[in-house]
This record gives C-alpha cells, sequence and structure tokens, in this order.
C-alpha cells in the first residue's frame, strides 16, 4: 500500500504517500484517519493555508507529542513562503504545545526550491512549484521525483554481452546517464496545472472540485473536462482525482463514463467523498 487519501472540496484534504513517509496538505481528521501511521510522518508538504487544508496539524502534532508512540522523530512541515496563514496557524501550535518531545522544523520554500529526501545512489527529492488558485493565497503543488539511470541512446543497438564487455573496460558510467524521473505529482487546490508540470509523471493527484463546467461559478478550481484535455499526450500511467464536491453523490464515477475513449490507456482512481482512499 503506497498512499492513502481522504478529500472532500471544502471539508479535507490530505495525501498520505508512505514509501517516503510523505503527508501532503494536512486536513481535518488526519490523525485520527491515519492513527499510528502519523508516527511514520517526516516530512508535511502544504499546498496552501486554506482551512481544510491545514486544520488537522494541530491534533497530528499534539497527538505525536502525548500519545504512547515514538515521541522521539522529528517532524518537518514546508509551505508556500509568505503565506500567512500557515505561519500563524503554526506559531498558534507551538505556542499550545510549548513542551514539544520533539524537534518541529518549519520550512518555507520558494517556488522551484528542491528539498532532498535521500541521497546516494538513486536521490529523491520533491520540488515545488507554484499553481493558480485563488488571488490572495500563495498556492504550491509539488513533485516526487527520483535520480535514475539509464543506457545511453548510441548504446541500445548492442547485444547485452557488448554493453557488459564496455561497462567492464570503461566502467558503467561510460555506457549509462542519469535522468530524472517524475513519480508523483500533486496538484494542490488550482484552477487547472500546466501541460508541462503533468507531462511525464507516474501518478498524478489532481483536484477535481467540479464534474461539470456549470457548477463553477468563479475560477479557482478544476473541472473534469479541462483535466480530460490537459492529460491528453503526456504519458501519465495514474490519474487520480480528489478534492470532489459532495454535490455529486456517492457515485461520482459515473461522470468518467463519456470519457472512456480518452482514458483507456490510463488508470483513473477517484477519491470519493467521505471515503478513506487507498492505492
Amino acid at each position: 500500500m503506497n498512499v492513502i487519501a481522504y478529500s472532500k472540496a471544502l471539508y479535507t484534504t490530505w495525501i498520505y504517500y508512505s514509501p517516503e513517509r510523505i503527508l501532503f496538505d494536512a486536513g481535518e481528521g488526519v490523525a485520527t484517519l491515519l492513527n499510528n501511521k502519523i508516527y511514520a510522518i517526516k516530512h508535511i508538504f502544504l499546498t496552501h493555508g486554506h482551512v481544510d487544508h491545514i486544520s488537522g496539524l494541530w491534533a497530528l502534532i499534539n497527538t505525536r507529542n502525548n500519545a504512547m508512540g515514538d515521541r522521539e522523530k522529528e517532524l518537518n512541515i514546508y509551505y508556500p513562503i509568505g503565506n500567512k496563514g500557515i505561519e500563524e496557524y503554526l506559531r498558534f501550535i507551538k505556542k499550545m504545545n510549548s513542551d514539544l518531545r520533539f524537534n518541529l522544523n518549519v520550512f518555507p520554500l520558494k517556488d522551484g526550491q528542491i528539498v532532498y529526501l535521500r541521497e546516494g545512489n538513486q536521490p529523491k527529492y520533491i520540488k515545488a512549484f507554484s499553481v493558480v488558485h485563488t488571488y490572495s493565497e500563495k498556492s504550491f503543488g509539488y513533485h516526487l521525483y527520483e535520480v535514475r539511470k539509464r543506457l545511453k541512446k548510441e548504446f541500445q543497438s548492442l547485444s547485452q554481452k557488448e554493453i557488459a564487455e564496455l561497462s567492464r573496460k570503461y566502467g558503467s558510467d561510460y555506457v549509462s546517464e542519469k535522468f530524472e524521473k517524475k513519480i508523483l505529482t500533486v496538484s494542490g487546490d488550482t484552477y487547472l496545472l500546466k501541460k508541462e508540470d503533468v507531462f511525464d509523471t507516474d501518478i498524478l493527484f489532481h483536484e477535481c472540485t467540479f464534474f461539470k463546467k456549470e457548477d463553477r461559478k468563479y475560477k479557482n478550481h478544476a473541472v473534469l473536462e479541462d483535466i480530460i484535455d490537459l492529460i491528453k499526450d503526456t504519458k501519465i500511467k495514474t490519474l487520480i482525482l480528489y478534492h470532489i464536491s459532495g454535490r455529486y453523490g456517492k457515485r461520482p464515477e459515473r461522470f468518467l463514463e463519456n470519457f472512456k475513449e480518452e482514458l483507456k490507456n490510463i488508470d483513473v482512481h477517484i477519491v470519493k467523498p467521505d471515503k478513506l482512499f487507498k492505492l
């Protein structure tokens, strides 16, 4: 199990990516639903400061501080630099938890800034990027990258034996090259991501507050039709729609039926409002 998420537009949103112990956003109820998994969280990346994306921070931090789990592990929180709502809320949490038994580290991020999760032969890192949400709220999406190796183009026509001989003679770096692979993209709240933001990502979490354009009054949240058009020819493997309005009932997947042709080569999932999602 790699991903656990819970999301209902206006109420609460959070996404837990367990392989790297990352929580994206921390909406209400995150500590209750993740239960003891909150002790595994190492990094929290906040997309913006609206209450449905940060209100669960206090319970999460307080529970880690007072329950019987491991209270030694530090917790790192990252957010868009200059976001006053997040800064004020974090100050309040620290004031109300002045006896924290673990290190709570807070890092404001700039657009394009990189946070390394692990280094070594296959480094992994998070890259923040600006998204369009509301006029007054600075908002980020996040990419998870892994640095991998692949055979150089000039050697791809050679046999395995020939490649092995070259590698023994000149070293593995002679026949291979490093490249950055986009494993995961989380949109945060946004009107719509850009084509370059989603291109070649393995898993795309894109907010989809509205399934019908006529339901959207302001250009601050995404619509299904626009997302379908966005992902054409982007090579994404898995699309996960979240932050869905509760107005669409218990079967929001029915709205995908008109896009079967466009989605035929993509693994599509919906984070249903009021349902815990697991992938």
